[in-house]
């Protein structure tokens, strides 16, 4: 709850302090380690697309960036849950700059967003 509350503000705060628009990406490259082996890889998925990053299931459904910078940050709605289970372990907005601000909480995989593909 608290951690929502605060990526909320950062996203209000960043948004109002640049006063800089938004726009949607074609997608967004997400990167997922394997903290037990060390191994990681990077993903590209479509916006509406879900991808398997080794054992977590990712949903992307909007990937968004500054509209005059479009290199500056990434704001990406994920949904993550282990392959064959339910249960979400990971729903709401993270963001680049910041990943452990609202981080995917997972004892051997972690997942976080690189950038938003552009046209």
């Amino acid at each position: 709850m608290i951690r929502a509350a605060l990526v909320a503000l950062l996203v209000t705060a960043t948004g109002a302090a640049a006063q800089q628009k938004a726009e949607s990406g074609l997608g967004a490259m997400l990167r997922g380690l394997d903290k037990v082996n060390g191994q990681t890889v990077d993903i590209e998925v479509q916006n509406g697309q879900t991808v398997t990053v080794f054992g977590l299931d990712v949903a992307l459904g909007d990937c968004r960036y500054p509209a005059e910078n479009p290199t500056g940050d990434a704001f990406a709605y994920l949904t993550i849950w282990e392959q064959g289970k339910a249960q979400q372990l990971f729903d709401g907005w993270m963001i680049a700059t910041s990943p452990a601000l609202n981080a995917l909480d997972h004892a051997r995989y972690d997942v976080w967003v690189i950038r938003c593909m552009t046209p």
